[in-house]
Protein backbone atom coordinates (compact mmCIF):
# COMPACT_ATOMS: atom_id res chain seq x y z
CA UNK A 1 0.00 0.00 0.00
CA UNK A 2 1.12 3.40 -1.14
CA UNK A 3 0.34 6.18 1.36
CA UNK A 4 0.65 9.92 1.58
CA UNK A 5 1.15 11.84 4.67
CA UNK A 6 1.94 15.97 4.41
CA UNK A 7 3.91 16.80 7.09
CA UNK A 8 2.83 18.89 10.93
CA UNK A 9 1.85 21.69 8.44
CA UNK A 10 -1.25 19.55 7.25
CA UNK A 11 -3.56 17.02 8.24
CA UNK A 12 -4.46 15.14 5.44
CA UNK A 13 -3.39 11.39 4.91
CA UNK A 14 -4.46 9.25 2.24
CA UNK A 15 -4.30 5.27 1.29
CA UNK A 16 -3.84 3.34 -2.32
CA UNK A 17 -4.19 -0.05 -1.88
CA UNK A 18 -2.21 -2.41 -4.47
CA UNK A 19 -5.02 -2.32 -7.46
CA UNK A 20 -3.96 1.79 -7.06
CA UNK A 21 -7.37 1.93 -5.55
CA UNK A 22 -7.68 4.78 -2.94
CA UNK A 23 -8.82 2.81 0.57
CA UNK A 24 -8.75 5.36 3.23
CA UNK A 25 -8.77 8.79 3.61
CA UNK A 26 -7.97 10.22 7.11
CA UNK A 27 -8.44 13.42 8.56
CA UNK A 28 -6.36 15.68 11.23
CA UNK A 29 -2.87 13.97 11.55
CA UNK A 30 -1.14 15.80 13.34
CA UNK A 31 1.79 13.67 14.72
CA UNK A 32 3.57 10.56 14.12
CA UNK A 33 2.07 8.52 16.87
CA UNK A 34 -1.38 9.50 14.75
CA UNK A 35 0.56 8.46 11.74
CA UNK A 36 1.98 5.20 13.64
CA UNK A 37 -1.65 4.02 14.50
CA UNK A 38 -3.20 4.16 11.10
CA UNK A 39 -0.09 2.14 9.86
CA UNK A 40 -1.07 0.13 12.34
CA UNK A 41 -4.78 -0.02 12.02
CA UNK A 42 -4.37 -0.57 7.55
CA UNK A 43 -1.06 -2.46 7.88
CA UNK A 44 1.14 -1.38 5.64
CA UNK A 45 5.03 -0.56 5.64
CA UNK A 46 6.31 2.55 7.13
CA UNK A 47 8.69 2.57 4.04
CA UNK A 48 5.45 3.20 2.34
CA UNK A 49 4.72 6.36 3.45
CA UNK A 50 5.10 9.44 1.69
CA UNK A 51 5.60 12.71 2.87
CA UNK A 52 4.86 16.15 1.22
CA UNK A 53 6.64 19.07 2.20
CA UNK A 54 4.83 21.92 3.32
CA UNK A 55 4.12 23.41 0.14
CA UNK A 56 3.78 20.34 -1.80
CA UNK A 57 -0.01 19.11 -2.75
CA UNK A 58 -1.95 16.59 -4.79
CA UNK A 59 -4.42 16.93 -7.33
CA UNK A 60 -6.11 14.67 -9.80
CA UNK A 61 -4.06 13.96 -12.90
CA UNK A 62 -5.22 16.08 -15.74
CA UNK A 63 -7.79 14.30 -18.60
CA UNK A 64 -7.07 15.48 -22.36
CA UNK A 65 -10.24 14.97 -24.01
CA UNK A 66 -9.45 15.62 -27.43
CA UNK A 67 -5.38 15.14 -29.12
CA UNK A 68 -4.35 14.32 -31.99
CA UNK A 69 -1.25 12.26 -31.41
CA UNK A 70 0.04 11.66 -34.97
CA UNK A 71 0.06 15.65 -35.39
CA UNK A 72 2.82 16.24 -32.37
CA UNK A 73 5.90 16.79 -34.94
CA UNK A 74 3.83 20.23 -36.13
CA UNK A 75 3.34 21.34 -32.75
CA UNK A 76 4.46 24.94 -32.99
CA UNK A 77 4.03 25.51 -37.06
CA UNK A 78 1.95 26.15 -39.67
CA UNK A 79 -0.77 28.38 -37.58
CA UNK A 80 -0.99 30.88 -41.12
CA UNK A 81 -4.49 28.96 -42.19
CA UNK A 82 -7.96 28.47 -41.37
CA UNK A 83 -9.08 24.65 -40.47
CA UNK A 84 -9.85 23.47 -44.03
CA UNK A 85 -6.28 24.90 -45.73
CA UNK A 86 -5.02 23.91 -42.65
CA UNK A 87 -5.69 20.04 -42.63
CA UNK A 88 -5.12 20.15 -46.68
CA UNK A 89 -1.53 21.58 -46.47
CA UNK A 90 0.07 20.45 -43.11
CA UNK A 91 -1.65 17.92 -41.71
CA UNK A 92 -2.96 14.75 -43.90
CA UNK A 93 0.83 15.15 -45.60
CA UNK A 94 1.96 14.06 -41.76
CA UNK A 95 -0.45 11.92 -41.20
CA UNK A 96 0.02 10.35 -44.38
CA UNK A 97 4.01 9.38 -43.10
CA UNK A 98 2.25 6.92 -40.30
CA UNK A 99 1.23 4.43 -43.33
CA UNK A 100 4.99 2.95 -42.27
CA UNK A 101 5.02 1.96 -38.86
CA UNK A 102 8.61 2.66 -38.38
CA UNK A 103 7.60 6.40 -38.51
CA UNK A 104 5.28 5.72 -35.39
CA UNK A 105 7.75 4.08 -33.53
CA UNK A 106 9.92 6.90 -34.03
CA UNK A 107 7.06 9.93 -32.64
CA UNK A 108 4.66 8.06 -30.85
CA UNK A 109 7.28 7.52 -27.36
CA UNK A 110 7.82 10.66 -27.64
CA UNK A 111 4.27 11.87 -27.44
CA UNK A 112 3.59 9.36 -24.81
CA UNK A 113 6.40 10.31 -22.31
CA UNK A 114 5.75 14.45 -22.95
CA UNK A 115 2.28 13.77 -22.19
CA UNK A 116 2.86 12.33 -19.18
CA UNK A 117 5.38 14.33 -18.09
CA UNK A 118 3.04 17.52 -18.23
CA UNK A 119 0.32 15.65 -16.01
CA UNK A 120 -1.52 14.31 -18.34
CA UNK A 121 -2.40 10.71 -16.92
CA UNK A 122 -5.70 10.15 -19.56
CA UNK A 123 -5.58 11.45 -22.82
CA UNK A 124 -8.17 11.12 -25.63
CA UNK A 125 -6.03 9.84 -28.96
CA UNK A 126 -6.55 10.69 -32.35
CA UNK A 127 -4.40 8.26 -34.34
CA UNK A 128 -4.78 7.96 -38.16
CA UNK A 129 -6.50 5.69 -41.05
CA UNK A 130 -3.26 3.26 -40.50
CA UNK A 131 -4.19 0.22 -38.35
CA UNK A 132 -0.94 -0.96 -37.74
CA UNK A 133 0.37 2.44 -36.10
CA UNK A 134 -3.11 2.55 -34.15
CA UNK A 135 -1.89 -0.69 -33.10
CA UNK A 136 1.28 0.40 -32.11
CA UNK A 137 0.09 3.41 -30.18
CA UNK A 138 -2.67 1.42 -27.74
CA UNK A 139 -0.29 -0.92 -27.02
CA UNK A 140 2.64 1.47 -26.21
CA UNK A 141 -0.33 3.70 -23.97
CA UNK A 142 -0.96 0.84 -22.38
CA UNK A 143 3.31 -0.01 -21.60
CA UNK A 144 4.16 3.64 -20.62
CA UNK A 145 1.04 2.92 -17.83
CA UNK A 146 -1.37 6.09 -19.30
CA UNK A 147 -4.64 5.54 -19.66
CA UNK A 148 -5.42 6.10 -23.24
CA UNK A 149 -8.27 5.95 -25.99
CA UNK A 150 -7.17 5.31 -28.84
CA UNK A 151 -8.72 6.10 -32.30
CA UNK A 152 -8.26 4.63 -35.48
CA UNK A 153 -9.60 7.92 -38.03
CA UNK A 154 -11.93 7.00 -40.75
CA UNK A 155 -11.69 8.85 -44.07
CA UNK A 156 -13.29 7.61 -46.74
CA UNK A 157 -13.97 10.73 -48.90
CA UNK A 158 -12.79 14.35 -49.87
CA UNK A 159 -9.86 13.69 -48.51
CA UNK A 160 -6.07 13.24 -50.69
CA UNK A 161 -5.67 10.43 -52.93
CA UNK A 162 -2.94 8.96 -50.68
CA UNK A 163 -4.49 9.28 -47.35
CA UNK A 164 -7.78 8.15 -47.99
CA UNK A 165 -9.90 4.67 -47.08
CA UNK A 166 -12.07 2.35 -49.18
CA UNK A 167 -15.12 2.03 -47.09
CA UNK A 168 -15.21 -1.70 -46.92
CA UNK A 169 -11.58 -1.11 -45.58
CA UNK A 170 -12.41 1.26 -43.40
CA UNK A 171 -15.37 -0.44 -41.31
CA UNK A 172 -13.04 -3.81 -41.64
CA UNK A 173 -9.81 -2.56 -40.04
CA UNK A 174 -11.64 -0.26 -37.58
CA UNK A 175 -13.59 -3.28 -36.65
CA UNK A 176 -10.08 -5.52 -36.39
CA UNK A 177 -8.98 -2.51 -34.62
CA UNK A 178 -11.53 -2.04 -31.86
CA UNK A 179 -11.24 -6.45 -31.52
CA UNK A 180 -7.41 -5.80 -31.07
CA UNK A 181 -7.34 -3.03 -27.81
CA UNK A 182 -9.98 -4.97 -26.04
CA UNK A 183 -7.37 -7.86 -25.95
CA UNK A 184 -4.52 -6.15 -24.95
CA UNK A 185 -6.13 -6.63 -21.49
CA UNK A 186 -8.21 -9.63 -21.82
CA UNK A 187 -6.03 -11.86 -19.57
CA UNK A 188 -5.39 -9.55 -16.53
CA UNK A 189 -8.83 -9.87 -15.25
CA UNK A 190 -10.45 -6.79 -13.54
CA UNK A 191 -9.60 -7.53 -9.91
CA UNK A 192 -7.02 -5.09 -10.40
CA UNK A 193 -9.69 -2.48 -11.15
CA UNK A 194 -10.42 -0.65 -14.60
CA UNK A 195 -8.53 -1.47 -18.10
CA UNK A 196 -6.08 1.02 -19.31
CA UNK A 197 -6.63 1.54 -23.26
CA UNK A 198 -9.66 1.27 -24.06
CA UNK A 199 -10.80 1.75 -28.52
CA UNK A 200 -12.98 5.04 -29.60
CA UNK A 201 -14.79 4.98 -32.63
CA UNK A 202 -13.50 7.59 -34.68
CA UNK A 203 -14.57 9.56 -37.80
CA UNK A 204 -12.51 11.94 -38.38
CA UNK A 205 -15.41 14.53 -39.28
CA UNK A 206 -18.60 14.11 -41.33
CA UNK A 207 -16.62 15.71 -44.13
CA UNK A 208 -14.17 12.83 -44.46
CA UNK A 209 -16.73 10.70 -43.96
CA UNK A 210 -19.68 9.07 -46.49
CA UNK A 211 -22.79 8.47 -44.98
CA UNK A 212 -22.45 4.60 -45.59
CA UNK A 213 -19.18 4.61 -43.45
CA UNK A 214 -21.18 7.33 -40.52
CA UNK A 215 -23.65 4.53 -40.38
CA UNK A 216 -21.44 1.33 -40.12
CA UNK A 217 -19.50 3.21 -37.49
CA UNK A 218 -22.59 3.43 -35.65
CA UNK A 219 -23.65 0.13 -35.32
CA UNK A 220 -20.25 -0.55 -35.16
CA UNK A 221 -20.23 1.54 -32.20
CA UNK A 222 -23.34 -0.07 -30.97
CA UNK A 223 -22.53 -3.61 -31.34
CA UNK A 224 -19.55 -3.36 -29.39
CA UNK A 225 -20.54 -0.81 -26.85
CA UNK A 226 -17.73 1.48 -27.85
CA UNK A 227 -17.30 5.26 -27.45
CA UNK A 228 -17.29 8.14 -30.22
CA UNK A 229 -15.38 11.33 -31.22
CA UNK A 230 -14.82 13.55 -33.70
CA UNK A 231 -15.28 16.93 -34.73
CA UNK A 232 -18.38 19.54 -34.34
CA UNK A 233 -18.62 22.79 -35.46
CA UNK A 234 -15.40 23.95 -35.32
CA UNK A 235 -14.77 26.84 -38.22
CA UNK A 236 -17.54 28.35 -40.24
CA UNK A 237 -15.96 27.16 -43.84
CA UNK A 238 -16.28 23.58 -42.07
CA UNK A 239 -20.15 23.88 -41.72
CA UNK A 240 -20.72 25.57 -45.10
CA UNK A 241 -19.37 22.82 -46.25
CA UNK A 242 -21.43 20.37 -44.39
CA UNK A 243 -24.47 22.09 -45.79
CA UNK A 244 -23.44 21.33 -49.14
CA UNK A 245 -22.89 18.05 -48.56
CA UNK A 246 -26.02 17.24 -46.36
CA UNK A 247 -28.62 19.91 -47.86
CA UNK A 248 -31.37 17.74 -46.64
CA UNK A 249 -30.51 17.84 -43.17
CA UNK A 250 -31.28 21.04 -40.94
CA UNK A 251 -27.65 21.24 -39.25
CA UNK A 252 -23.95 19.97 -38.44
CA UNK A 253 -25.42 18.38 -35.18
CA UNK A 254 -28.26 16.17 -36.96
CA UNK A 255 -26.02 14.93 -39.50
CA UNK A 256 -23.90 13.02 -36.99
CA UNK A 257 -27.33 12.22 -35.16
CA UNK A 258 -28.91 10.86 -38.28
CA UNK A 259 -26.18 8.06 -38.69
CA UNK A 260 -26.46 6.70 -35.16
CA UNK A 261 -22.91 8.97 -33.77
CA UNK A 262 -24.62 10.72 -30.95
CA UNK A 263 -24.82 8.81 -27.32
CA UNK A 264 -23.95 9.28 -23.71
CA UNK A 265 -20.30 8.00 -24.84
CA UNK A 266 -19.72 10.55 -27.63
CA UNK A 267 -17.19 12.73 -27.02
CA UNK A 268 -16.83 15.95 -29.94
CA UNK A 269 -14.25 18.26 -30.30
CA UNK A 270 -15.23 22.51 -29.94
CA UNK A 271 -18.62 22.92 -30.46
CA UNK A 272 -18.25 26.93 -31.19
CA UNK A 273 -21.15 27.59 -33.45
CA UNK A 274 -23.63 25.61 -32.31
CA UNK A 275 -27.30 27.05 -32.79
CA UNK A 276 -29.52 26.65 -29.45
CA UNK A 277 -31.67 23.43 -31.39
CA UNK A 278 -28.50 22.19 -31.64
CA UNK A 279 -27.47 22.85 -28.23
CA UNK A 280 -30.45 20.83 -27.27
CA UNK A 281 -30.25 18.06 -29.12
CA UNK A 282 -26.61 18.06 -27.58
CA UNK A 283 -28.13 18.36 -24.39
CA UNK A 284 -30.97 15.52 -24.81
CA UNK A 285 -28.01 13.13 -26.52
CA UNK A 286 -26.23 13.61 -23.18
CA UNK A 287 -23.05 13.88 -25.59
CA UNK A 288 -20.06 15.98 -24.29
CA UNK A 289 -17.79 18.98 -25.74
CA UNK A 290 -14.23 18.83 -25.31
CA UNK A 291 -13.15 22.30 -25.61
CA UNK A 292 -10.24 23.20 -26.96
CA UNK A 293 -9.47 27.23 -26.32
CA UNK A 294 -5.71 26.75 -27.57
CA UNK A 295 -6.45 25.32 -30.77
CA UNK A 296 -9.81 27.79 -31.35
CA UNK A 297 -7.35 30.96 -30.53
CA UNK A 298 -4.81 29.48 -32.80
CA UNK A 299 -6.34 29.19 -35.98
CA UNK A 300 -8.34 31.17 -35.64
CA UNK A 301 -11.93 28.75 -35.86
CA UNK A 302 -13.70 31.42 -32.87
CA UNK A 303 -14.21 31.28 -28.96
CA UNK A 304 -16.42 29.08 -27.32
CA UNK A 305 -18.94 30.27 -25.00
CA UNK A 306 -18.46 27.36 -21.93
CA UNK A 307 -20.22 29.35 -19.67
CA UNK A 308 -23.11 29.16 -22.07
CA UNK A 309 -22.46 24.98 -22.39
CA UNK A 310 -22.53 24.57 -18.92
CA UNK A 311 -25.69 26.67 -18.15
CA UNK A 312 -27.62 24.41 -20.79
CA UNK A 313 -26.40 21.26 -18.55
CA UNK A 314 -23.77 20.17 -21.40
CA UNK A 315 -20.58 18.19 -20.16
CA UNK A 316 -17.89 19.79 -21.29
CA UNK A 317 -13.87 18.94 -20.57
CA UNK A 318 -10.64 20.23 -21.77
CA UNK A 319 -8.55 19.36 -24.79
CA UNK A 320 -4.83 20.39 -26.22
CA UNK A 321 -5.61 19.33 -29.69
CA UNK A 322 -2.47 19.18 -30.93
CA UNK A 323 -1.31 20.31 -33.64
CA UNK A 324 -4.10 22.77 -34.24
CA UNK A 325 -3.16 23.42 -30.15
CA UNK A 326 0.43 24.32 -30.22
CA UNK A 327 1.02 23.02 -26.79
CA UNK A 328 0.30 19.30 -25.21
CA UNK A 329 -0.02 20.69 -21.75
CA UNK A 330 -3.51 20.71 -20.01
CA UNK A 331 -2.48 23.33 -17.91
CA UNK A 332 -1.69 25.77 -21.12
CA UNK A 333 -5.56 24.49 -22.11
CA UNK A 334 -6.49 25.88 -18.66
CA UNK A 335 -5.31 29.06 -19.26
CA UNK A 336 -6.58 29.86 -22.56
CA UNK A 337 -9.84 28.64 -21.30
CA UNK A 338 -9.96 31.34 -19.06
CA UNK A 339 -8.92 33.94 -21.16
CA UNK A 340 -11.64 32.61 -23.87
CA UNK A 341 -14.24 32.96 -21.32
CA UNK A 342 -13.59 36.32 -20.39
CA UNK A 343 -13.31 37.12 -23.86
CA UNK A 344 -17.28 35.92 -23.72
CA UNK A 345 -17.84 38.17 -21.07
CA UNK A 346 -16.43 40.76 -21.99
CA UNK A 347 -18.01 40.72 -25.53
CA UNK A 348 -21.63 40.01 -24.09
CA UNK A 349 -21.35 42.10 -21.29
CA UNK A 350 -22.30 45.54 -23.10
CA UNK A 351 -23.48 46.43 -27.04
CA UNK A 352 -22.48 49.98 -28.20
CA UNK A 353 -21.40 50.34 -24.57
CA UNK A 354 -24.66 49.39 -23.14
CA UNK A 355 -25.19 46.55 -20.47
CA UNK A 356 -27.29 43.45 -21.88
CA UNK A 357 -29.91 41.54 -20.08
CA UNK A 358 -27.98 38.85 -20.58
CA UNK A 359 -23.92 37.82 -19.72
CA UNK A 360 -21.66 34.47 -19.28
CA UNK A 361 -19.28 35.37 -16.00
CA UNK A 362 -16.16 34.12 -16.84
CA UNK A 363 -14.86 30.50 -15.70
CA UNK A 364 -13.63 30.76 -11.96
CA UNK A 365 -10.14 28.78 -11.17
CA UNK A 366 -12.49 26.04 -9.59
CA UNK A 367 -14.10 25.36 -12.84
CA UNK A 368 -11.51 25.46 -14.90
CA UNK A 369 -9.76 22.75 -12.97
CA UNK A 370 -12.96 20.85 -12.51
CA UNK A 371 -12.90 20.70 -16.78
CA UNK A 372 -9.62 19.43 -16.69
CA UNK A 373 -10.09 16.87 -14.02
CA UNK A 374 -13.84 15.62 -13.25
CA UNK A 375 -15.64 17.07 -16.26
CA UNK A 376 -13.14 15.12 -18.77
CA UNK A 377 -13.79 12.41 -16.42
CA UNK A 378 -17.53 12.64 -17.23
CA UNK A 379 -16.95 12.73 -20.98
CA UNK A 380 -15.01 9.63 -21.28
CA UNK A 381 -17.57 7.58 -18.33
CA UNK A 382 -15.16 7.41 -16.27
CA UNK A 383 -16.48 9.53 -13.55
CA UNK A 384 -17.37 6.97 -11.29
CA UNK A 385 -13.33 5.50 -11.50
CA UNK A 386 -10.57 8.94 -11.46
CA UNK A 387 -11.68 12.25 -11.42
CA UNK A 388 -11.23 13.26 -8.02
CA UNK A 389 -9.94 11.40 -4.77
CA UNK A 390 -12.94 9.99 -3.50
CA UNK A 391 -12.42 6.66 -1.30
CA UNK A 392 -12.95 3.52 -3.78
CA UNK A 393 -11.82 5.40 -6.69
CA UNK A 394 -8.14 4.66 -8.94
CA UNK A 395 -5.59 6.70 -7.87
CA UNK A 396 -4.58 8.80 -10.65
CA UNK A 397 -2.55 11.79 -9.72
CA UNK A 398 0.06 14.45 -9.35
CA UNK A 399 2.42 15.15 -6.67
CA UNK A 400 3.00 19.33 -7.05
CA UNK A 401 6.28 20.50 -5.81
CA UNK A 402 6.24 23.84 -6.25
CA UNK A 403 9.90 24.47 -4.45
CA UNK A 404 11.18 22.18 -7.58
CA UNK A 405 14.44 23.15 -8.71
CA UNK A 406 14.31 26.02 -11.34
CA UNK A 407 10.50 26.39 -10.75
CA UNK A 408 8.78 29.40 -12.23
CA UNK A 409 6.57 29.88 -8.97
CA UNK A 410 7.76 32.48 -6.53
CA UNK A 411 6.30 31.91 -3.24
CA UNK A 412 6.57 34.54 -0.54
CA UNK A 413 6.03 32.95 2.82
CA UNK A 414 4.14 36.00 4.18
CA UNK A 415 1.96 36.43 1.76
CA UNK A 416 1.06 32.49 0.93
CA UNK A 417 -1.70 30.25 1.57
CA UNK A 418 -2.32 26.47 -0.11
CA UNK A 419 -5.09 28.00 -1.78
CA UNK A 420 -2.89 31.43 -3.47
CA UNK A 421 0.47 28.42 -4.04
CA UNK A 422 -2.23 26.56 -6.11
CA UNK A 423 -3.32 29.24 -8.12
CA UNK A 424 -0.10 30.09 -8.77
CA UNK A 425 0.87 26.69 -9.62
CA UNK A 426 -2.25 26.42 -12.05
CA UNK A 427 -1.28 29.75 -13.93
CA UNK A 428 2.47 30.03 -13.54
CA UNK A 429 3.86 26.26 -13.25
CA UNK A 430 4.47 23.82 -15.76
CA UNK A 431 6.21 20.01 -15.61
CA UNK A 432 9.16 21.07 -13.38
CA UNK A 433 6.42 21.38 -10.68
CA UNK A 434 5.59 17.85 -11.40
CA UNK A 435 7.66 15.70 -8.82
CA UNK A 436 5.63 12.40 -9.59
CA UNK A 437 2.85 11.49 -11.99
CA UNK A 438 0.62 8.53 -10.91
CA UNK A 439 -1.92 6.27 -12.87
CA UNK A 440 -3.76 3.81 -11.26
CA UNK A 441 -1.45 3.84 -8.18
CA UNK A 442 1.78 3.50 -10.10
CA UNK A 443 4.22 6.19 -10.57
CA UNK A 444 4.60 6.38 -14.54
CA UNK A 445 6.20 9.80 -14.58
CA UNK A 446 7.67 13.42 -13.02
CA UNK A 447 10.75 14.55 -12.08
CA UNK A 448 11.92 12.62 -9.12
CA UNK A 449 11.17 9.69 -11.59
CA UNK A 450 13.82 11.44 -14.01
CA UNK A 451 16.34 11.98 -11.70
CA UNK A 452 16.23 8.32 -10.24
CA UNK A 453 16.53 7.04 -14.31
CA UNK A 454 19.14 9.51 -14.54
CA UNK A 455 21.34 8.48 -11.26
CA UNK A 456 20.51 4.44 -12.32
CA UNK A 457 21.90 5.54 -15.83
CA UNK A 458 25.05 7.24 -14.46
CA UNK A 459 25.49 4.33 -11.30
CA UNK A 460 25.52 1.80 -14.40
CA UNK A 461 28.06 3.69 -16.39
CA UNK A 462 30.24 4.04 -13.43
CA UNK A 463 30.15 0.45 -12.20
CA UNK A 464 31.22 -0.22 -16.34
CA UNK A 465 34.48 1.84 -15.76
CA UNK A 466 35.10 -0.02 -12.31
CA UNK A 467 34.54 -3.25 -13.96
CA UNK A 468 36.39 -2.74 -17.67
CA UNK A 469 33.05 -3.10 -19.07
CA UNK A 470 32.15 -6.36 -18.28
CA UNK A 471 29.04 -5.35 -15.82
CA UNK A 472 26.74 -7.55 -17.07
CA UNK A 473 23.94 -4.94 -15.90
CA UNK A 474 25.69 -2.16 -18.68
CA UNK A 475 26.65 -4.78 -21.47
CA UNK A 476 23.69 -5.37 -23.83
CA UNK A 477 25.44 -8.39 -25.01
CA UNK A 478 25.93 -10.34 -21.56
Amino acid sequence: MTDFHRSKHSTGKRGVDISGKIAFLEKNVLDEITLNHIISQWEFPEQEVIRLSKRQFLMPGFIDTHTHASQYPNAGTGMDLPLLDWLNKYTFPLEQSYSSLSFAEKVYPIVVNNLLRSGTTTAVYFATIHLESSKYLARLVKEKGQRGFIGKVNMDCNSPENYIESLDNSVKSTEEFVKYVLNLEKDEGRENGSRLVYPIITPRFAITCTSQLMNSLGLLAKKYNMPIQSHLSENIGEINFISELFPHLPDYTTVYDHHGLLNEKTIMAHGIHLSSKELKLIKERNIGISHCPTSNFAICSGVCNVRQLLDEGIKVGLGTDLSGGYSKSILNAIRNANIASRVVFMASSKVDDKPLNKSFPHLTLPELTYLATMGGAELINLDKIIGNFLIGKEFDALLIDPDACQSPLDIFDDLEDIERIFEKFIFLGDERNLKSVYVKGKKVSGTDLESMNLREKELLKNLSKLDGGNCHLCNPNS
